[in-house]
C-alpha cells in the first residue's frame, strides 16, 4: 500500500499514533497543513461514530485524499454514558475543571464503572469508508492520582494495572488505550482492502 492519508485533527498525539499504524501496513500520513486544507467541521453526530465520519469526511472532500478522523471520550454508567460525545466540553474551564464536574456528580454513585471510547473513520474519495470502534474499562475514583496523561486520565483506574491511567506509563497506555485498540482494528481493515483490491 502506498496510499498517503490525511489526518484530521491538529491533536500531535493522535497524529502520531495514527501515522504508527499507518507505517505498519507501508501508508504514510499527512498532517491537514501539509495537504494544504483547513477544515473544522461542526461535530453534529450523536455518536462517536457519527462525529468521526464527519471530519474524516470534510477533511477527504477538501483534499482528495483518503482521510481518517478519531472522535473520543468518556462514558460512565452510573451518568447514562456521559459525559459521552461531549467530554471535551463537559463544562467550561480546563481539562482539571471538567475531572471536579465529573467527580462533583459522581458523588454518592456507587456504581464508577467505566471506559474510554474511541471510533476511527477512515473515508476514500470513492466514497468508500471503515469504521472502527476501541474500548478501554476502568472504574472512576474520587480523587484524581497520577501526573501523565491528560483530560480524565486521573480519575480513570484500570483495574488489571492497578494504577489510573495518569500513572501507568505512556508505553503501556499506548497498547491498551482506547484509541490503540481502535487503530489496531483499522489497520487490520485497511490490510484486508489492500488484499482485496490487489486481487481485482
Amino acid at each position: 500500500m502506498s496510499e498517503v492519508f490525511v489526518i484530521a485533527t491538529n491533536n500531535p498525539k493522535k497524529l502520531r499514533e495514527i501515522d504508527a499504524i499507518l507505517k505498519l501496513v507501508g501508508a504514510s500520513a499527512v498532517t491537514m497543513r501539509e495537504a494544504g486544507i483547513n477544515t473544522d467541521p461542526e461535530e453534529t453526530g450523536t455518536t462517536f461514530e457519527e462525529n468521526a465520519y464527519i471530519k474524516a469526511h470534510a477533511a477527504c472532500i477538501a483534499s482528495n485524499k483518503p482521510a481518517i478522523a478519531d472522535d473520543s471520550g468518556l462514558e460512565v454508567d452510573a451518568l447514562d454514558k456521559a459525559p459521552g460525545i461531549y467530554s471535551a466540553r463537559y463544562c467550561e474551564g480546563t481539562d482539571s475543571d471538567r475531572v471536579d464536574f465529573l467527580l462533583k456528580n459522581m458523588q454518592g454513585k456507587s456504581d464508577r464503572s467505566a471506559r474510554f471510547v474511541s471510533a476511527v473513520c477512515c473515508v476514500f474519495p470513492s466514497g468508500e469508508k471503515i469504521t472502527v470502534r476501541g474500548e478501554c474499562e476502568g472504574v472512576i475514583i474520587e480523587q484524581p492520582a497520577g501526573e501523565n496523561g491528560f483530560g480524565y486520565d486521573p480519575v480513570f483506574f484500570v483495574p488489571e494495572y492497578e494504577q489510573t491511567f495518569a500513572q501507568i506509563s505512556p508505553e503501556i497506555k499506548n497498547k491498551i488505550s482506547h484509541r490503540a485498540r481502535a487503530l489496531e482494528k483499522l489497520a487490520i481493515e485497511l490490510k484486508k482492502r489492500e488484499i482485496k483490491n490487489a486481487d481485482k
